[in-house]
C-alpha cells in the first residue's frame, strides 16, 4: 500500500461523514416527495392500460418483420436528425460528444419522475466537460427544446385539412385537433413576441426573481435575471438565424420519422388506419407526454396512445401491440443505450486525460 493511501482513505471517510451529516433542505425534500407521490399515483391510475401493453410482449413475434424493420429504421433516422439538430443548435461539428451526451441525458430523463431537468443537467455537464462553451450549450439546448415542442404542437394543423375533407372522425380526435391547433397558436404567438420584443422576457425575469426572492429570503437575492434571459434569447435567435432552414428541416425530420415509426408499427400488426388520424393520435399522445407526471411518460403515453389509436380506427388488440412496438423503439431501446453511451464517453475522455498527463519520453 502506498503512503498516500491512508490519507486518501481518511479524506474519503471525512467526505462521507460530512455528506451524511448534512441534512437535505426540507423544501427540496418535500418537493421530491411530492414528485414521487404524484408519479406513483399517476402510474397506479394508468396501470391497467400499462399492464395490457406489457402483456402483449409475447405477441411481438406476430408482427410483420418488414414493417417492423421500417419502424426501427425510422426511429434510427429520428435520432440521427436529433443529433444533427443539436450540432447546429450547439454550434459544433463534434459528433461523439453530442451523441453520447444526448443519449445519456435522454436516458436519465426516461427513468426519473420529472427527469427532464436532471437529464438536461447531465447532458450539459458532459458537453461542458468535452470542451463546449457553457453559454453556447445553454442557448443551444434551449433552442433545441423549443423547436421540438413547437413542432409537436404544429402536427395537428397539418392533419386538419386532410381530416376536414375526409370522412367523419370521432369526437375525441376532433377535440385533439382543436386543442393542438390552439396550443400551437399560443406557442407561436408567445415565441414570436419573445423573439421580437424585449419586454416579455424583462417582465418574466422580474416576476420570477421577485417570487424566488420572497420565498428564499435567507439566500442572496437573485438579480439581473431579465438580462440573462435576453442574452439567452439573442443566442437562440442567432443560432436559428444563420442556419434556420436546416434547423426547421431537421426538426420536421425528427417528428416525421418518429411518426413514421408509429405508423410502421401499426402496419406491422396488419391494421391499415388513415395516416392523418394516426398523426392526430401521435400528436395528442405526444403533447400529453410533455406533462412531467411519470418518468418519460411511462404509462401515461401507453394509455393515451392506445386510446387515441382506437379512436383513429385501429382495433383494440392491434392498438395495444402497435403501442408496445413503438415504445420499444422510442423508449426502451434508447433507455438501454444511455448507460453504454455514458460509459463510452467516460472511457474516451479518461484516455485523453491520461494521455495529457503522461510524461514525455526523450
Amino acid at each position: 500500500m502506498s503512503e498516500s493511501a491512508p490519507e486518501q482513505r481518511d479524506e474519503l471517510v471525512e467526505e462521507l461523514e460530512t455528506s451524511t451529516s448534512t441534512r437535505l433542505p426540507w423544501r427540496a425534500l418535500a418537493r421530491r416527495s411530492v414528485t414521487i407521490v404524484v408519479a406513483g399515483v399517476a402510474i397506479y391510475l394508468v396501470f391497467p392500460a400499462l399492464l395490457d401493453v406489457f402483456s402483449a410482449w409475447p405477441r411481438l413475434t406476430t408482427l410483420q418483420p418488414a414493417w417492423f424493420a421500417v419502424a426501427a429504421v425510422a426511429e434510427l433516422l429520428h435520432f440521427l436528425c436529433t443529433f444533427s439538430l443539436q450540432r447546429i443548435a450547439l454550434r459544433t461539428k463534434a459528433w461523439f460528444s453530442v451523441v453520447t451526451a444526448q443519449l445519456a441525458g435522454n436516458s436519465i430523463s426516461l427513468i426519473i419522475p420529472g427527469g427532464a431537468a436532471a437529464g438536461a443537467a447531465v447532458q450539459f455537464r458532459m458537453l461542458e466537460q468535452s470542451g463546449l462553451d457553457s453559454t453556447d450549450t445553454v442557448g443551444g439546448l434551449t433552442a433545441f427544446s423549443l423547436l421540438g415542442i413547437g413542432g409537436l404542437f404544429a402536427l395537428p394543423l397539418f392533419a386538419l385539412p386532410v381530416i376536414l375533407v375526409g370522412s367523419p372522425i370521432s369526437t375525441g380526435l376532433y377535440n385533439a385537433v382543436i386543442l393542438g391547433s390552439i396550443g400551437f397558436a399560443i406557442f407561436a404567438g408567445l415565441g414570436a413576441a419573445v423573439l421580437a420584443f424585449d419586454w416579455p422576457l424583462e417582465i418574466c425575469g422580474r416576476a420570477v426573481a421577485a417570487v424566488r426572492n420572497s420565498i428564499f429570503r435567507s439566500r442572496p437575492p437573485l438579480e439581473g435575471l431579465g438580462k440573462t434571459l435576453l442574452h439567452q434569447r439573442d443566442m437562440i435567435r442567432e443560432v436559428l438565424g444563420k442556419r434556420w432552414k436546416e434547423a426547421v428541416l431537421l426538426s420536421a425530420g425528427r417528428l416525421g420519422f418518429d411518426y413514421l415509426c408509429l405508423l410502421a408499427a401499426i402496419k406491422a400488426t396488419g391494421a391499415s388506419p388513415r395516416p392523418s388520424l394516426v398523426m392526430v393520435a401521435y400528436a395528442a399522445a405526444g403533447i400529453i407526454g410533455l406533462i412531467p407526471i411519470t418518468p418519460g411518460g411511462l404509462g401515461v403515453v401507453e394509455a393515451s396512445l392506445t386510446g387515441f389509436l382506437i379512436l383513429a380506427g385501429v382495433d383494440a388488440s392491434s392498438a395495444v401491440l402497435a403501442t408496445l412496438a413503438y415504445r420499444l423503439a422510442s423508449y426502451w431501446i434508447p433507455l438501454a443505450a444511455g448507460p453504454f453511451a455514458y460509459g463510452a464517453y467516460r472511457h474516451r475522455w479518461r484516455r485523453q486525460h491520461d494521455a495529457l498527463d503522461m510524461p514525455s519520453v526523450e
